[in-house]
């Protein structure tokens, strides 16, 4: 059986990007790109807007605000290109032209759960918020990982992470420090019907 892990890259406040800001709020340290290269191979779960996204920057589309891609982005971007990729979208059109990828039209929800039941290795999501909150919704996700970096995008600040979730505990099974500031948390997601009735001892 395939594990499903949420993963999500923040500001402190819980934005998944800024207006004008770089990759990885240009934030990023050797100590965390070691770390990410060395990740295992996944099949990474997005939703069309991901999708367009992702697959423009890897045909040489520059975010708003940049000149060029930096070598970290340039990297990352070709990593994922080599990626297995399934893209859940009524609106896409087949072939899709980024390398990789398998377009579902099929109800995102149900599909995943066929493909935890049935495949191995690992699963994870690549921005794709409502996504990720649907996923999370019908119990399916087994770990749910955030990396935080210091900043705070207050003013610019663009797509929040935790409009529209149910109430979730979560229960912590790893947590370190990249190059001094930059902090990841991974935890195992419970969906609450309504908030506990105590707080744990």
């Amino acid at each position: 059986m395939s594990e499903l892990l949420v993963d999500f890259i923040t500001s402190l406040d819980g934005y998944a990007s800024g207006e004008g800001w770089p990759g990885f709020w240009g934030l990023e340290g050797p100590e965390y790109l070691a770390w990410l290269g060395g990740q295992p191979e996944v099949t990474y779960l997005m939703g069309a807007n991901t999708y367009r996204l992702m697959s423009g920057f890897a045909a040489g589309e520059v975010p708003s605000g940049q000149d060029e891609f930096r070598p970290e982005e340039e990297e990352s971007v070709d990593g994922l290109t080599q990626a297995s990729k399934v893209v859940f979208s009524s609106s896409l059109e087949e072939p899709l032209t980024w390398a990789n990828s398998t377009l579902v039209r099929d109800d995102a929800v149900e599909a995943v759960r066929v493909m935890k039941s049935g495949g191995s290795g690992l699963l994870s999501t690549i921005g794709s918020l409502s996504l990720c909150r649907s996923l999370l919704r019908a119990g399916l996700v087994d770990r749910f990982r955030v990396v935080m970096f210091p900043v705070i995008t207050g003013a610019t600040g663009a797509e929040r992470i935790y409009d529209g979730y149910p109430d979730v505990a979560l229960e912590m099974i790893e947590h370190r420090t990249f190059d001094g500031r930059i902090q990841l948390a991974e935890y195992k997601p419970r969906v609450l019907e309504h908030p506990p009735l105590a707080v744990p001892a």
